[in-house]
């Protein structure tokens, strides 16, 4: 069995290094490129979408609050990216990729914009009252092409075990063995029956869920960031000089970074930062359709937030805590790889129980953020499924929430290089119809914001069309 999960790492690994060569680099980045030019930079619009995302659009059409959505979304998109995501990639690609994972979150904005507006143009009521959407139907009813929509509805339920689940649960129980020595069977057992008790709400218990969690688990592990980084403040500003130099440098990194060119820094840095954001992916969007919002425009300025929050936000905070350390005296190496993040928040002096104060607050971070993606992810496999199997969607429901729960329990026990190929395999198959999507109705996408935003009709009622 270890031979074949080994044989199946190293061809992950291969096809990855092609998925995530110059051509997937180029369609990603210039795809946020293009839509922020061509959308007249929706970032600027950050402040008035986080206002509106405060707020409920009463009597609009839709299963769960703006916020509700977003929280969802955040959910799936604020997990082990944000800690582990950004250790690989200072691993593989040097300070330089934390640049270039920041950036593909202020460029990502605009197609996170995108994708929710599209989510809730073409939209549809499933037979069970519940809203559908996402990339899947805008390909089929924007694009009128059925079989890429297919493509991406069979690669968002691959993904889902993959980005979704097994690499979260591997987080969570590779963090409770080594901080508290409990045993990945038995993390897996407990991880297991917490999704059960979740999953089988459907979405708005897993909207519920989110609501309450993900505030809580935002400013706890901000929190831990900033007492890490007034511990070294002195190295802060070297930090980000180091950052932005090792972004557009050849030149090997110090501490062992294994293999920091400009390449390998972009690479890394933008396959996490699409694994953190989501921006391009196209998954967010299938949440953001729930929604309850008066048209598509005002979903879509909501929707974009959360990639401000997930990278502009926490990634960079990881980012500069990491480069901080291992600038400072008797600072951590580059090549512990997964491992950085815990090494440096084991940093803070406090002992609590005869535990490290920076130890615990890594893994009720590590714990909640990827418990929450697993929700989350849950939802937008279940909604990829039901997509493809129309109606017989509710027994394959059924099957997929107990596949999901073993997945949870299996992912905790499997190698991490393994599961963290996978997701990324799965992250760029989504991505690459989902993109294209975006282009071809790139159209769509200035008519609705002119209409709606540009005009300044932003509490306008869409139509039925």
């Amino acid at each position: 069995m270890n031979s074949f999960l080994d044989s199946l790492n190293q061809c992950l690994n291969a096809v990855n290094g092609v998925l995530w060569g110059w051509p997937m680099i180029i369609l990603l980045v210039g795809t946020h490129l293009y839509l922020t030019i061509r959308l007249r930079f929706p970032q600027r619009h950050l402040g008035r979408a986080i206002r509106i995302s405060m707020k409920a659009d009463k009597g609009a059409s839709g299963d769960v609050s703006q916020f509700s959505a977003l929280a969802t979304g955040l959910a799936a998109t604020i997990g082990t990216g944000n800690i582990i995501g950004v250790a690989t990639a200072v691993m593989h690609g040097g300070p330089g990729a934390v640049f270039w994972c920041w950036m593909t979150g202020i460029l990502g904005i605009a197609t996170k914009y995108a994708e929710a507006l599209l989510a809730v143009k073409y939209r549809v009521k499933g037979p069970s009252g519940e809203m559908n959407g996402g990339p899947m139907y805008a390909i089929e009813k924007g694009m009128h092409c059925r079989w890429l929509a297919i493509a991406f509805a069979a690669f968002t339920f691959l993904a889902s075990f993959g980005i979704g689940c097994m690499v979260q649960s591997n987080a969570i129980s590779s963090t409770a063995a080594e901080t508290f020595g409990i045993p990945t069977q038995l993390t897996g057992l407990v991880l297991a029956a917490l999704v059960a008790a979740v999953v089988f709400f459907g979405v708005k218990g897993i909207a519920r869920v989110c609501v309450a969690l993900v505030p809580f688990m935002a400013l706890f592990y901000v929190a831990g960031c900033l007492i890490l980084l007034a511990l070294n403040y002195q190295y802060i500003l070297p930090a980000i000089q180091s950052i932005v130099s090792s972004a557009f440098s050849n030149q090997a990194v110090e501490g062992g970074a294994i293999g920091s060119s400009l390449m390998l820094a972009m690479r890394f840095g933008i396959a996490r930062g699409l694994f953190s954001n989501e921006a391009g992916l196209g998954s967010a969007p299938i949440v953001a359709a729930a929604a309850k919002t008066k048209n598509p425009v005002r979903q879509a300025l909501v929707s974009s937030t959360s990639v401000f929050w997930d990278t502009v936000v926490v990634c960079a905070l990881t980012g500069i805590v990491l480069v901080s350390t291992m600038l400072a005296p008797n600072g951590i190496d580059a090549s512990a790889g997964e491992a950085l993040t815990k090494r440096a928040f084991t940093q803070m002096p406090l002992v609590i129980g005869g535990y490290n104060l920076g130890a615990i607050v890594l893994s009720v971070a590590i714990f909640t953020f990827a418990f929450s993606t697993i929700l989350g992810w849950a939802y937008y496999g279940e909604k990829a499924l039901e997509y493809l199997c129309g109606r017989h969607s509710r027994t394959g429901r059924y099957i997929y929430r107990v596949l999901m729960i073993l997945g949870s329990f299996f992912g905790a026990n499997w190698a991490i290089d393994l599961v963290w190929n996978f997701g990324d395999t799965a992250n760029a198959l989504m991505a690459i119809p989902n993109l294209i999507c975006l282009l071809v109705l790139s159209g769509v996408l200035v008519k609705e914001t002119q209409h709606y935003l540009w005009e300044g009709r932003l509490d306008e009622e869409m139509s039925d069309e």
